[in-house]
């Protein structure tokens, strides 16, 4: 039933709705790829302050890393992003390890010297003892809360990774839908019994998807390669944020070329699309931005008399989404 109900708005959406979704992410993406490489930054008096100053080693190996990574994806070559992440983590690795230039000073760039096995001691620790600390209504707000950020996180999530893998049909439509969520649910509790993040889908999936990865025997490879990294993370380690900034900033470029789709003719579609695209990434969060985009969408179809071409499914979730920012503004 509730994976009917997650299917059905799905399919509630507009078409341009959910491409501006897919868009919004790989805004998203780009922007994580700007902040983990020190470029964007918690600002002072502002929201965000750009790095200006490419002369600290690991804005100059990010610098490097970008222009070597984008050339080769450029160039259409097989496997650029893992390529450009390969190269820019030997640079790092190389500049970190030199004499007296200890320049990531979190681990990472660095050649490890001991092999710590893997730690199972969470597994299993979990309670629901907040339940009782918070009281009935509390406890109640923070679930459904904590429920409809990853609902729609999954469900934007899928919408511009089936995108860009080129999955979805004419309508927007995901054909097998029902097996991703049923599987993305099962991850989700699976992961809160391990005592470990929710194992929910992910947006830097998106770089999979780029590079052609858009079979489930693609998965299992990569599902295979985390168990391995569990015996072998300070291998995995050595990867400094640098490394991989760049890569999301090419696979944000990826998901921008479905802008073009967009109607930006119609304000009643233009203006919701914006405000989901820009929101993701200031934000932070995927759920905000589907929440403006829908909310927006509605409430402008209901003022310039089209409330019949709306779904009754997104006045629902409109409502819904309404509810969660009030109550996170309370």
């Amino acid at each position: 039933m509730l994976t009917g109900f997650r299917e059905a708005v799905l399919n509630a959406i507009p078409m341009d709705l959910k491409r501006a979704i897919g868009i919004g992410i790989g805004l998203f993406i780009a922007f994580i790829g700007f902040v983990n490489a020190g470029v964007a930054l918690q600002g002072k008096g502002v929201i965000v302050t750009i790095v200006p100053n490419f002369r600290s080693w690991p804005l100059l190996i990010f610098a490097i890393g970008l222009v070597v990574t984008a050339a080769l994806v450029a160039r259409k070559m097989k496997g650029a992003l893992l390529l450009g992440i390969i190269f820019t983590t030997i640079i790092a690795t190389i500049v970190n390890e030199a004499k007296h230039l200890k320049v990531f000073t979190d681990g990472s760039a660095a050649i490890p010297h001991h092999w710590n096995g893997p730690d199972f001691h969470l597994v299993g620790h979990f309670t629901f003892h907040f339940w009782s600390v918070l009281g009935t209504g509390s406890a109640i707000a923070v679930v459904l809360a904590v429920m409809l950020s990853d609902f729609f996180d999954t469900m934007g999530t899928v919408i511009g990774i089936g995108g860009e893998a080129g999955l979805l049909d004419k309508d927007g439509k995901l054909p097998g839908i029902q097996k991703v969520l049923i599987v993305d649910s099962l991850a989700a509790v699976a992961g809160g019994a391990a005592s470990a993040s929710s194992n929910t889908t992910y947006i830097e999936s998106a770089a999979g998807v780029s590079e052609g990865g858009r079979t489930g025997l693609v998965s299992l490879v990569v599902g295979v390669l985390f168990l391995l990294s569990l015996f072998i993370s300070p291998l995995a380690g050595m990867v400094p944020a640098v490394a991989t900034a760049p890569v999301l900033i090419i696979v944000g470029y990826f998901m921008m070329q479905l802008v073009k789709d967009i109607n930006w003719t119609d304000p009643g579609i233009g203006i919701p699309a914006l405000l989901m695209m820009v929101t993701m990434p200031f934000t932070f969060s995927i759920t905000n931005g589907v929440g403006f985009g829908f909310i927006s969408y509605t409430v402008i179809a209901l003022l310039r008399g089209k409330w019949k071409e709306v779904h009754w499914l997104m006045y629902l979730i409109s409502a819904v989404f309404g509810w969660y920012f009030f109550h996170g503004v309370v």
